[in-house]
């Protein structure tokens, strides 16, 4: 008899392979894009006008910080969908989709944030952030932001929560509307409003330690409890 395996066995260890590094691909990113985003969030300069100008460059390094978790992010909960995890039926491909979309349209916004403001506080400090900046080419970027990434997050916390999870949909769902409230308080209250700061920083707090601890969840043991259940 030959030791060689058949081509099945092959085939086998190639796509468990291929598990193993997509498990370690969204373990490590969903680990430092959570922190990442947090950090970009509590170095945030004011977000002000006047303040911003003064701060200088520092405003659009916190931006590129917070993106860079975000787009980590995007690569974890992108694995987790290849992975197949917690996904039973199409209903579970909802919450995974609308937490993705949610995290890139907040890139998007982070990412647009951290480039226009710091020229328009140069220009017309008194402009920004207020409803007066809002043009139809921002409210393209701005509103579907605000609105889809913290109700992205709801859906995906229903799901893992319909799986059994507690803690983590509860930090990432809490975390994300926080974080969203604090950014609304900027139009709603103006942008030198003292709570900004304390939401998007307790928002984003529950919302790396969710993801910290997405990434480190045994979801292949929850599914094989689950399906034996």
């Amino acid at each position: 008899m030959s030791d060689r395996g058949t081509p099945l066995d092959a085939a086998t260890a190639r796509t468990s392979g291929t598990r193993r590094r997509l498990r370690m691909i969204a373990k490590t990113t969903a680990s430092v894009g959570g922190p990442l985003f947090l950090l970009g969030t509590v170095l945030h300069p004011a977000r002000d006008g006047w303040g911003m100008a003064k701060a200088g460059q520092l405003y659009g390094v916190t931006h590129d910080i917070q993106a860079a978790g975000l787009l980590l992010q995007a690569l974890s909960l992108a694995g987790m969908l290849a992975l197949g995890t917690l996904v039973h039926s199409r209903r579970d491909l909802v919450g995974w989709y609308a937490g993705l979309i949610g995290t890139l349209l907040w890139f998007a916004l982070i990412i647009f944030d951290g480039a226009h403001n710091p020229v328009r506080a140069h220009y017309e400090p008194s402009l920004v952030h207020t409803s007066g900046d809002i043009d139809a080419g921002a409210a393209i970027i701005v509103f579907p932001g605000l609105l889809v990434f913290p109700i992205g997050y709801v859906l995906l916390a229903l799901m893992l929560r319909r799986h059994g999870m507690t803690w983590v949909p509860l930090l990432l769902s809490v975390g994300a509307v926080l974080y969203t409230l604090g950014g609304l308080f900027i139009f709603s209250s103006g942008p030198r409003f003292p709570l900004i700061q304390v939401f998007e920083v307790g928002g984003a707090t529950l919302y790396a330690l969710g993801f910290i601890l997405l990434g480190r969840s045994p979801t292949d043991t929850v599914q094989a409890t689950e399906a034996a259940g």
